[in-house]
């Protein structure tokens, strides 16, 4: 049996959404167990969706191979029983509504001195923060907040990431920070104390934009399918109606557009479009000079050209496309009623393929309640 990087890891999490149960989803994939602790009603992203053949899709995606466990932390009994989980954990996550955990009667730095070599991660929106800290976070508001909408989309109109990217960012990082954690026990023996905003995830991404506009010589405008600072790099349509990105890096792939696939050595030679920098002040009429040839082209006879010219480029493409993409790997999750789901695979690929996908299925709400309640029935051995 292959051995996996956190295999015999006990990780127990208090977690809801996106961001927590994402984290923890990449412990479960490294080997890790991780007990779900769930209300009654279950963790409510599992009714996000039905398209997880029973489970919503984010569900499924974040929780297979998970242990459930319903527990109902205003009883004294319950609240006892989650302290004892904790107290025999590597590990504990939580990402609950601000100010939850607390009035639940927990303390992470408490639960840490219960056990020293405990690693918790609180995951909030806005971090600290007195002006912000008790505001609700979901994925689109902290875009917003963030200014992520107000550099995406087209010229005239907003847009929202298509997916809840910095739930997923959060989530990552929440993840990178307790293997950090982990690394660090291994050389101290003592556990660590995380945190992780939603808020700070995305504005520290935001770094480039926000160097930008207070350091140089302003952030970047809403562009759609183009790169803010360089020119031509976005989306061009074909004479049948396809759409193709290219991205121009230097001035030899510029002469090469031209010459190579366009047949323009005069567009090349134009001073309009004698640099980056030429080339991005002009970009209305620079778009006009290259869609007039490009639209006379089909999309193979003008994507077998930039390939021939090694000039980077994308198909701007449908769900459909990807789900038959040549490059997309698949994994088999089990749903919470049994049946097969295919989902794009875990994107890191291992010198040995049998620790990578084999989790368990997605569980039922408080499927392993009574099994957990029997094994943490005692509390642990002092530490």
């Amino acid at each position: 049996m292959t051995h996996r990087p956190l295999d015999g890891l006990l990780v127990v999490a208090l977690e809801q959404a996106v961001a927590g149960p994402l984290c923890t989803a990449r412990m479960v994939d490294a080997g890790a167990r991780v007990i779900k602790v769930e209300r009654s009603t279950g963790d409510f992203a599992r009714g996000y969706d039905r398209a997880g053949r029973g489970d919503s899709s984010y569900f499924a995606w974040t929780n297979h191979g998970k242990e459930s466990i319903v527990l109902d932390l205003k009883t004294d009994e319950d609240a006892q029983l989650l302290h004892r989980l904790i107290d025999r954990a590597d590990v504990f996550v939580q990402n609950l509504a601000p100010g939850a955990f607390a009035r639940l009667g927990f303390d992470t730095t408490e639960l840490r001195a219960h056990n020293p070599q405990l690693i918790t991660c609180d995951i909030s929106g806005y971090g600290e923060s007195e002006a912000v800290a008790d505001k609700k976070a979901y994925d689109l508001l902290v875009q917003a907040e963030s200014g992520l909408i107000g550099i995406s989309g087209g010229a005239n109109e907003l847009g929202r990431i298509g997916i809840s990217i910095v739930d997923i960012g959060a989530g990552i990082t929440a993840y990178t920070a307790v293997l950090e954690a982990l690394v660090t026990r291994a050389v101290s023996n003592t556990g660590s104390a995380l945190k992780v905003s939603l808020f700070d995830v995305a504005a520290e991404w935001m770094t480039v934009p926000f160097a930008q506009h207070v350091h140089g010589d302003g952030g970047p405008t809403r562009v759609g399918l183009r790169h803010p600072t360089i020119a031509p790099y976005g989306a061009y349509e074909t004479v049948d109606g396809r759409l193709t990105l290219l991205a121009v890096q230097n001035e030899r792939e510029w002469e090469q557009l031209c010459i190579d696939v366009l047949g323009r050595p005069d567009i090349a030679s134009d001073p309009r479009y004698g640099s980056n920098n030429d080339r991005v002040a002009n970009r209305d009429v620079l778009e006009l000079d290259l869609s007039n040839e490009i639209s006379t082209l089909d999309a193979t006879t003008f994507r077998d050209r930039l390939d021939d010219a090694a000039i980077a480029h994308g198909t701007v493409n449908s769900l459909d496309d990807l789900v038959n993409h040549p490059a997309l790997r698949m994994r088999e999750v089990v749903s919470s009623d049994g049946h097969q789901l295919g989902l794009p695979a875990h994107p890191i690929r291992r010198d040995h393929t049998a620790s990578v996908f084999e989790t368990g299925p997605v569980p039922k709400i408080g499927e392993h309640t009574a099994e957990i309640r029997q094994e943490f029935q005692q509390p642990p051995a002092p530490h």
